[in-house]
């Protein structure tokens, strides 16, 4: 009977046992349900869409009074119409030079000289050769007057007799011929005064004079230097003494981009501003448009005259220019809006459309726009923006409307 109620004990089902056994796995299956899920939450955020990183620009907004009846702004140069790097006619070394740079010099004034010896040398030769055929010239004379006397004799003599006939052609050939003897010594006087001539303006130009009156901005050489007209091919010849600028002859250069050349015109008003003294505003007007484009650069020319110069003017210094309208449009009011402006960079060309990509918080939305005058502050756009909004300037060339975007921070900000 014992047997027999252990074989029934081993037959009883152990309800303890089934109820641990499915808990421990439910408990791995949670486990790895969640770890299925941290993996695909990094998953997702290490392969989620990053943010583009873009430059951005507010819109700014220019008062009136600030380019009030300004149509058009550039930027340009003060240049000199006359201006001259001074060299010598011909090649030799210098001996002496008299200029320093900021001098005033008058037309004409001695710069430098250069060796002379050799001219001097071909001078005195040439002199001396127009001594010696004058001498001959003189003896010519003296032997032609004896030659007439005595034709008119054996002429005399033929007549009454005495003397022969071939006595009398003798004569007249030997006058003849000193006749024809003196009208090459002649020549030769004129062809030796002709030489010395020569010889006075080689050692002429050995003097190096200002061709104007200005202002040295370079000297260029030094004595003991060779200087030649024409570039020597090498870096022991210079090519000038230094370089003279007439001050009374500055004016503006400015290239103006062709769309807007229509803009500029003969007489124009102009305001310009040196970038050494920003707070100077110089009248000007302008002298012309030059009648031709720069086809790498799309631009046109513009030369602009100062109403009066002034000392601080200096050539190549850097200014800014407005082109101003005509009064009547200024009076009525035509400049008086507010105007907004933006870097070109941010101006973007879709075919014949210009836009712009917007900051709109952490997205940017593409907007259409119409752009106006180039500033020096920028491009005036004139419908699509308000001021104080944020405009890319430098992203990817892929940037699209609602793309999200980080706008970088710039240094010092």
């Amino acid at each position: 009977m014992a047997a027999d109620a252990d074989r029934l004990a081993e037959l009883r089902i152990d309800r303890g046992a089934t109820d641990r056994e499915p808990a421990g796995k439910r408990g791995r299956i949670v486990a790895l349900v969640l770890l299925a899920a941290v993996a695909a939450g990094v998953a997702w955020w290490l392969l989620r869409p990053r943010p583009i990183e873009v430059a951005a620009a507010p819109v700014a907004q220019l008062s009136a009074g600030s380019a009030a009846g300004a149509v058009l702004n550039a930027s340009g140069y003060v240049t000199a119409r006359r201006r001259a790097t001074v060299s010598a006619k011909v090649t030799g070394k210098v001996v002496e030079v008299r200029i320093e740079e900021g001098l005033e010099v008058a037309a004409g004034q001695v710069l430098a000289r250069l060796d002379d010896a050799a001219a001097r040398a071909q001078l005195a030769l040439a002199e001396a050769q127009l001594a010696a055929a004058r001498q001959a010239l003189a003896e010519t004379e003296v032997r032609l007057a004896e030659a007439e006397k005595t034709r008119r004799r054996a002429s005399e003599l033929a007549a009454a007799g005495i003397a022969t006939t071939a006595d009398l052609d003798a004569a007249e050939a030997a006058a003849d011929a000193l006749a024809a003897q003196l009208a090459v010594g002649r020549e030769q006087v004129t062809v030796g005064e002709r030489q010395v001539a020569v010889r006075r303006q080689e050692l002429d130009d050995m003097v190096i004079r200002a061709p104007f009156a200005g202002v040295v901005v370079s000297k260029d050489a030094q004595p003991g230097e060779m200087i030649s007209p024409v570039s020597a091919g090498g870096g022991f010849t210079r090519t000038g003494i230094g370089t003279i600028v007439d001050m009374g002859s500055l004016e503006i250069e400015v290239d103006v981009n062709e769309s807007y050349i229509n803009r500029v015109e003969p007489g124009q008003r102009v305001e310009a501003v040196l970038d050494s003294y920003p707070d100077w505003r110089i009248p000007a007007r302008v002298i012309t448009p030059v009648p031709t484009a720069d086809r790498q650069k799309a631009t046109v020319k513009v030369r602009v005259a100062f109403d009066q110069l002034d000392p601080r003017m200096l050539p190549d210094m850097g200014v800014k220019v407005a082109f101003l309208s005509a009064p009547e449009a200024t009076a009525e009011g035509a400049a008086a809006r507010p105007r907004l402006v933006v870097p070109r960079a941010a101006l973007r060309k879709d075919r014949d459309a210009d836009l712009v990509f917007v900051v709109a918080g952490d997205r940017v939305e593409r907007r259409a726009v119409r752009p106006g005058a180039e500033t020096t502050a920028g491009v005036e756009v004139l419908a699509g923006l308000a001021a104080g909004e944020q405009v890319v300037t430098e992203a990817p060339a892929t940037l699209a409307d609602g793309d999200r975007v980080r706008v970088r921070k710039e240094e010092g900000r």
